[in-house]
């Protein structure tokens, strides 16, 4: 059994999910290390983990499948025996016009982005629920509150993460969990490696703050929210995006 506060980070072999892991290690969270395919990247988030003094482990699950979340839920309670911070992270992304969005595209979107948050909170709800207390904190994108061009199926399930997170917290408060929503804006990850240098510097200059995001900037966001000095904050929407959306 794990005597530290325990984290999981869905989807955490790269970008966000990878620093919320890094992070929250450094602030003393013995960190639960998800990933689906990416074995090679999940094991050196945690190698820089360990090398910095901090504690994990690598759990293989892939969240849109209802067995390995439920399997992923076992071995988490067998190790850690608690969850105090549930971060559903884990996600896609895609550019295409509305027209040429398939049938296969939007399912496979929504599978990951909403079905798979709602699978895993599903898992792990009811020993929160048991122990009364508890953070969930489901990441979205500023394009769940605003919309984005060519990515509506994206923005679509973004935004249904927001509708999920507010109910979800209506119906979990007199649990004594809080659950809230990171709407991070365009940040420097493999996620916009299809933008060039150019749409990048013209997405910069749109931002009151000159700059382009960074997973730290959503990492400190994240570990805020599952903080104590969080306590009385629940159902809301906190997007670090640099006054691209105000």
């Amino acid at each position: 059994m794990i005597n530290q506060k325990v984290l999981v980070v869905t989807g955490a072999s790269r970008g966000i999910g990878a620093e919320i892991a890094y992070q929250a290690a450094l602030a003393g969270y013995y960190v639960v290390v998800n990933y689906n395919k990416s074995k090679e990247s999940a094991e050196k988030v945690c190698e820089r983990i360990k090398a910095d003094g901090g504690d994990c482990v690598c759990i293989k699950a892939d969240v849109s499948d209802e067995t390995q979340v439920n399997s992923f839920y076992e071995q988490v309670m067998e190790l850690c025996g608690r969850v105090d911070v549930l971060v559903n992270n884990a996600g896609i992304s895609s550019f295409s016009l509305f027209t040429d969005i398939s049938s296969e595209l939007w399912d496979k979107t929504f599978d990951v982005n909403v079905k798979g948050q709602f699978l895993v909170t599903r898992a792990f709800l009811p020993s929160m629920i048991h122990r009364k207390e508890g953070r969930i904190i489901n990441i979205s994108s500023v394009w769940g509150i605003c919309g984005s061009s060519c990515e509506v199926h994206y923005s679509a399930s973004k935004a249904a993460i927001i509708g999920m997170t507010k109910a979800l917290a209506k119906e979990l408060g007199p649990s004594g969990i809080c659950v809230n929503c990171v709407a991070p804006g365009v940040i420097d990850t493999d996620m916009n490696k299809a933008l060039s240098p150019d749409d990048m510097k013209a997405l910069a200059d749109e931002t009151p703050l000159c700059r382009i995001g960074t997973s730290f900037d959503v990492a400190k966001t994240v570990l805020f929210l599952a903080s104590d000095d969080a306590s009385f904050i629940t159902g809301q929407v906190i997007s670090p995006n640099g006054g691209f959306v105000i």
